[in-house]
């Protein structure tokens, strides 16, 4: 079954995602993408990095990154205008991904003044919250148990005279589908809960434990619900996604645009690959002109559902070429670090300068 397409179109003065004529909500659709991840606007200037492209390929497919890949005369860095944003989700297991047309730029911006730092995007309205499931949600049997706080703050507020209070909800999924929950305020001690419907939701979607649920409700009063599946082995992937010879077809659509200065497009999926590949080229220079040292520490942003910023600290332990026979030069992972909290995998042994906060350097020498 083809994926459907989920159009959105951003302003690049504002970064402000617009619903398109089929009804995406683009907003939802960032929300499970994750909370910390953003798409540069379209009409601006970004850094299209091919090894991250390709790592991100390898990922989908189990295939290892040294695997016997055509040789493209590719740069590591390729400057392009984003020209185009298609937002969409899989109908069978609503990982969401995107589809971004890129056109190599005719000069190489080497100035940052050329490529201003694009404005941050707007604060989102929305009432929402997220909730990790538990085993007892996903039972067949049982029923979903929503924060009280999580509850006053997003949900409709309930009817208190009722007994027991309760109301139906009636939410919209990334596909525009109608989902229909029971929601009740009842137990010992009194709890609420999505009864009836959502058991249904939970079989259709294959939800398990450890995998996230979303509930937005907009300054209308409209209601999304959306999901987040935990990283596993078996994880299903967008059919789109999975081709085997998507190593070869990324690299031979690069080459061709970067030496025809022609358009091309890239599949990018917020979920597979912790670093991004396709990031503003201010932000790229930026990163690339850091006097990193070995011995500097630093600070890393993770993915969290805290409101505050979770920041992970480390040092710097080398620098150089996380693939010198391919890639020379290339800045792509070229930064070998240690973590201060060694459990963890979620942390790599090697980042991107432009994922890091660079800090203070150690004053004994390494």
């Amino acid at each position: 079954m083809a994926s459907r397409q989920l159009a959105t179109s951003h302003t690049a003065a504002s970064n402000v995602s617009v619903a398109g004529d089929d009804g995406i909500d683009a907003e939802l659709w960032y929300a499970c993408a994750g909370p910390q991840k953003a798409l540069p606007p379209v009409g601006s200037v970004v850094a299209y990095l091919p090894q991250g492209h390709i790592e991100q390929v390898a990922s989908f497919n189990n295939q290892e990154l040294d695997a016997q890949i055509p040789r493209y005369n590719l740069p590591a860095v390729i400057p392009c205008m984003l020209n185009d944003i298609q937002l969409s989700a899989d109908p069978d297991s609503d990982e969401v991904y995107a589809t971004l047309t890129l056109c190599p730029m005719s000069e190489q911006h080497e100035d940052s003044s050329d490529c201003a730092e694009p404005p941050p995007p707007p604060k989102r309205k929305s009432r929402s919250f997220t909730k990790t499931l538990t085993v007892s949600d996903t039972s067949t049997h049982g029923g979903f148990s929503v924060p009280r706080r999580a509850a006053d703050d997003c949900l409709p507020k309930l009817d208190m005279s009722l007994n027991p209070p309760n109301q139906e909800l009636v939410a919209k999924d990334l596909h525009g589908n109608e989902w229909r929950f029971r929601h009740i305020f009842r137990g010992q001690p009194k709890r609420h809960l999505l009864t009836t419907g959502w058991s249904v939701f939970v079989s259709q979607k294959r939800l398990v434990a450890g995998d996230a649920v979303l509930f937005l409700r907009g300054e209308n009063g409209q209601l999304r619900v959306g999901v987040r599946r935990a990283p596993r082995q078996q994880q299903l992937q967008p059919k789109v996604l999975t081709s085997p010879t998507m190593h070869i077809g990324v690299l031979a659509a690069a080459a061709h645009a970067a030496t025809e200065k022609s358009r091309f497009s890239l599949i990018y999926n917020p979920r597979s690959c912790p670093s991004e590949f396709v990031i503003p080229y201010s932000k790229y220079l930026k990163a690339v002109k850091s006097n990193f040292n070995v011995g500097q520490r630093f600070k890393m942003k993770f993915e969290s559902e805290d409101p505050s910023d979770r920041r992970h600290t480390g040092t710097i332990t080398g620098i150089c070429d996380f693939d010198p026979a391919r890639w020379p030069g290339s800045e792509w992972r070229s930064l070998q670090v240690n973590w201060d909290e060694s459990s963890s995998s979620e942390r790599q042994e090697r980042v991107s300068p432009w994922e890091v906060e660079p800090g203070n350097s150690y004053s004994q020498s390494m």
